[in-house]
């Protein structure tokens, strides 16, 4: 490629993480192009040398990394694996593609901020993570920044999908099978659907071939949410209001508790909520309402 992102329709797509619920998505969206989509069975994040490898075969020009190590609470006690797969990998995808000049796209955490702000989250903002997978997160950002040539950075949060594990599918399961739920309802941010990060995705990219902006116009770190926030109780009240149930009681009622009547491993920040101000001024995106997201996920589960 030259300094330009190389033209959107011609241009050869690596997705790693296809299994994963956002990879599901990305492999969706980019379905017309020419893409080739590898799960951890085929390229394992941990395993450098298949990274290496898997980016030599395909010989892509765009890297779409949707892979990570997400278990947050099992983090505090993996430390060193969720280090390696989130931080370093990052550095050595950041590395390889510079070598090809390919453009690396790669998604980041709203965790990487402790919540002590009233206010959104803007980029600018110092990050001081609270726990070891944010921290790990912001580690592979900071290789990214530090080795990469051409790069996006998303930070996203929430992320909700009707595949794979997420808070989504289970208040579905546990709305079903209980009378009462009590969910965190001090805790805000933002919840986004895997599709609106996808589709978010395909915008930038398709925005950038036709601007034809160079490396230094574009490479960074950006928000990217949905628009709107709530709190974890105020998801699951949403769920359950929207969802079609099967059940003649209905789903489960759903009280609010505090933090710290809910302890986990793995502390969280209180406000999650990410500014895409950013986003929208340098790209045009803008994603749609967590509301919206969560009614098309909705009906996408019902029609599967």
């Amino acid at each position: 490629m030259s300094s330009r992102v190389a033209e959107f329709n011609a241009a050869r797509i690596l997705i790693l993480g296809a299994n994963g619920q956002l990879g599901i998505e990305l492999q969706r969206c980019f379905a017309d192009r020419a893409v080739v989509s590898l799960g951890r069975d085929r390229c394992d994040l941990a395993d450098f040398d298949q990274i290496r490898q898997a980016i030599a075969d395909a010989r892509p020009e765009i890297v779409l990394n949707a892979a990570a190590y997400t278990a947050v609470d099992r983090a505090e006690t993996e430390q060193e694996l969720a280090q390696r797969v989130n931080g370093e990998a990052a550095g050595v995808l950041a590395e390889e593609c510079r070598k090809r000049s390919a453009l690396l796209v790669h998604y980041s955490t709203d965790y990487v901020f402790d919540g002590s702000k009233a206010a959104p989250w803007v980029e600018e903002d110092a990050p001081a993570p609270l726990n070891v997978y944010g921290g790990s997160k912001l580690e592979g950002e900071r290789r990214i920044v530090a080795l990469g040539e051409r790069y996006l950075i998303f930070r996203t949060s929430w992320v909700f999908s009707p595949h794979g594990h997420n808070f989504l599918r289970t208040m579905l399961r546990l709305g079903a099978e209980r009378d009462q739920l009590k969910i965190v309802n001090d805790q805000s941010g933002a919840p986004t659907s895997a599709l609106a990060i996808a589709s978010a995705t395909r915008t930038v990219l398709e925005n950038l071939a036709s601007d034809g902006l160079t490396a230094a116009d574009y490479s960074g770190v950006y928000h990217m949410t949905c628009a709107g926030q709530t709190t974890w109780c105020g998801f699951a009240q949403a769920i359950f209001a929207r969802a079609r149930s099967d059940r003649a009681q209905g789903w489960a009622a759903v009280t609010g508790i505090t933090s710290a009547e809910y302890p986990t491993p793995a502390r969280r920040p209180r406000n999650s909520v990410l500014s895409n101000e950013k986003l929208r001024l340098r790209f045009g995106v803008c994603l749609p309402s967590w509301e919206s997201a969560l009614e098309n996920t909705l009906h996408s589960l019902q029609h599967d």
